[in-house]
């Protein structure tokens, strides 16, 4: 079981070309389906059928999970299984009958440009650690990236004279993603007086964002340091990362971008996936309405 585990893992980095992050996310999946066999006394991923994937997903139900987190998990379940069928490890998949819940259409939760206003007029960035949080806070804003886009830039991705970072994105598709004035100098200031002072004399990498111990930052750290940074400036509130992209494509839609635009910069492969903004704006034209018009 360890060693399919770990063939898939290969498949998913040399042929899928998955980033870090979502791999390890399938690891974990996978790796709670195995504790559910466990449970149920099966060792032998041969001997699986549908009632088994059946009750795996009763128990997902029993946690009350999302509909989302049950679909994603099932879906990395039914990926795993037809890479093992491939590869001959098993004859059949017990995922490929499994119906998929029904996504939840819910709008994606973004900041007002006032909120983000105050978050930025929070930072403290009189020391290293403020000017890499507010470079961190500018270039998830002003690019729209994911977290783990961010997570990868190296120096030479930056071009501050252009002001252009080179993102590197899922399945490496890479893009240019322009940057405005006020990233520009967050980030020279960062780079100027804050990057070395966190590296130390002692170590020395390409990588951009850097943790207090000068290691190269991960989604984790930057997930803590947002939470840290919003519930300073809004006791209570937290902030994910992909708060700042919905808020980047909902304020560009907002101040008449187009939507192809915003499809490239976000790095979607699909229009549709792009599409969602176009309602959060129409849901956010409908309260204006409601609340300033003398008829509404």
């Amino acid at each position: 079981m360890k060693r399919s585990l770990q063939s898939f893992v290969e498949y998913l980095q040399i042929e899928k070309n998955y980033s870090h992050y979502t791999i390890e996310r399938y690891q974990r999946d996978i790796d709670e389906f195995y504790l559910f066999m466990n449970e149920q006394g099966i060792d032998d991923l041969k001997s699986l059928e549908f009632q088994d994937a059946r009750l795996f997903l009763t128990v997902l139900h029993g946690r009350n999970l999302s509909k989302r987190t049950i679909a994603r998990k099932t879906s990395c379940l039914r990926s795993f299984f037809k890479f093992l069928m491939r590869e001959e490890i098993v004859k059949d998949n017990p995922f490929s009958l499994v119906s998929l819940p029904k996504k939840e259409h819910s709008l994606p939760r973004f900041l007002y440009e006032e909120e983000l206003g105050r978050l930025f007029s929070s930072i403290d960035s009189t020391n290293p650690i403020g000017k890499r949080d507010l470079a961190l806070l500018e270039i998830l804003y002003a690019t729209g990236a994911r977290v783990s886009e961010c997570c990868d830039i190296q120096l030479n991705d930056m071009d501050l004279t252009l002001g252009t970072v080179l993102l590197h994105g899922k399945g490496k598709k890479d893009r240019y993603v322009p940057i405005g004035e006020y990233a520009r100098l967050a980030i020279s200031s960062f780079l100027k007086d804050g990057r070395g002072a966190l590296l130390g004399s002692k170590k020395s990498h390409s990588t951009l964002m850097v943790n207090f111990r000068g290691d190269p930052l991960t989604p984790r750290g930057v997930r803590y340091i947002l939470s840290s940074l919003m519930n300073k400036a809004v006791e209570g509130s937290t902030l994910h990362p992909h708060m700042l992209r919905h808020s980047f494509a909902t304020h560009l839609l907002n101040n008449g971008a187009d939507l192809r635009t915003v499809q490239e910069l976000l790095g979607h492969s699909a229009i549709s996936s792009t599409q969602v903004y176009t309602h959060v704006t129409k849901e956010q034209l409908r309260k204006v309405y409601l609340a300033t018009h003398p008829r509404a």
